[in-house]
């Protein structure tokens, strides 16, 4: 199966068991493009476009769960390792020994657990919103996470089986999609007691410069026809991850990193990130990393993609011999 969007081609592949949708352009050193919640491989298409223009192939897939790609129906089928062995296979479809790999928000967090178990298929690595971060050794990550912010906080709404789909269905797909994406809460996403996030996120009567009306509608027709059971399994799949990673507690990436966060990302503030990115914690466990702090919020491959995309490209330039 393949469609062309502009130049930007769309194919099926099989691996790690499921079929798996990805957009590609351009030849050259292979980048992967890891998106988050809510999107698929359209939201990167400002940065596909520019990574082919200089040389690079540039690989979107949907991720498992998201867009044309399988949607396994079980929470269990979506740990970090499930993921990584869908891209591990990917490469394989390619024949590439290594990428440079380009995550945002879950895409993020993909990205970096794929460098910490498989340094050796990741080139480098730039991670937009989301630091890597520690394990903790002895509490469950959604316990830590109501200790921290209480039952009110969006994570705790996302895990319990169909309360999430339930809220968002009583809007329309576009206003679900302008809630998260066009999002400028600056605090953590906390709702008030009783209230669900989707009906505590503000509805833009305007949209930003940086998206068009028809974008938006590409994001709502694809999610109303692959829905968000299988974006929320992510959330649905925290407590399992924490379990299976316990073998890498105290494990550091490696590979040559690359973070980018937007000075408005929610809870960048008051969330504890930007302390600890500027406090010498995430250096310790990313040695080989740097951090570029811009003007924007946290949807920034979309928001600010000229600059993002520049930012992408300066560091992966570093590395990218001829070969």
């Amino acid at each position: 199966m393949m469609m062309t969007m502009g130049e930007v081609k769309q194919k099926r592949i099989k691996t790690n068991g499921i079929w798996m949708n990805i957009a590609e352009k351009g030849a050259g050193p292979l980048v992967l493009l890891l998106h988050g919640f809510p999107e698929f491989w359209f939201a990167w298409r400002h940065q596909i476009t520019h990574l082919a223009n200089h040389g690079y192939h540039a690989v979107a897939p949907d991720l498992r769960g998201y867009g044309d790609s399988d949607s396994p129906l079980s929470p269990s089928s979506y740990t970090v390792f499930h993921i990584i062995g869908d891209l591990i296979g990917l490469l394989d479809h390619f024949d590439e020994q290594q990428a440079f790999v380009v995550g945002s928000d879950w895409g993020a967090v993909v990205a970096w657990y794929l460098s910490l178990f498989r340094p050796d298929r990741v080139k480098a690595l730039v991670c937009l919103s989301v630091p890597f971060s520690p394990r903790s050794p002895n509490i469950k990550t959604t316990e830590s996470y109501k200790q921290m912010f209480g039952d009110d906080y969006y994570v705790s709404q996302f895990l319990e089986p169909g309360r999430a789909e339930r809220a968002f269905a009583r809007y329309d797909y576009v206003t679900v999609m302008k809630k998260f994406l066009l999002i400028n809460k600056t605090d953590l996403l906390i709702t008030p007691p009783g209230m669900e996030i989707i009906d505590f996120l503000e509805t833009s009567s305007f949209l930003p410069s940086w998206i068009t009306e028809d974008e938006l509608q590409v994001f709502a027709d694809k999610f109303q026809e692959s829905g968000f059971t299988g974006p929320l399994n992510y959330y649905r799949a925290i407590d399992l991850n924490w379990e299976l990673l316990a073998p890498w507690q105290g494990s550091k990436v490696t590979v040559p990193a690359k973070l980018i966060v937007g000075d408005k990302d929610i809870g960048f503030d008051c969330g504890g990130t930007k302390e600890y990115i500027r406090g010498g914690a995430f250096k310790s466990l990313v040695p080989n990393s740097e951090v570029v702090i811009i003007d924007g919020h946290h949807f920034i491959h979309q928001e600010k993609a000229q600059e993002v995309s520049d930012e992408i490209l300066s560091f992966i330039s570093k590395f990218s011999v001829a070969e």
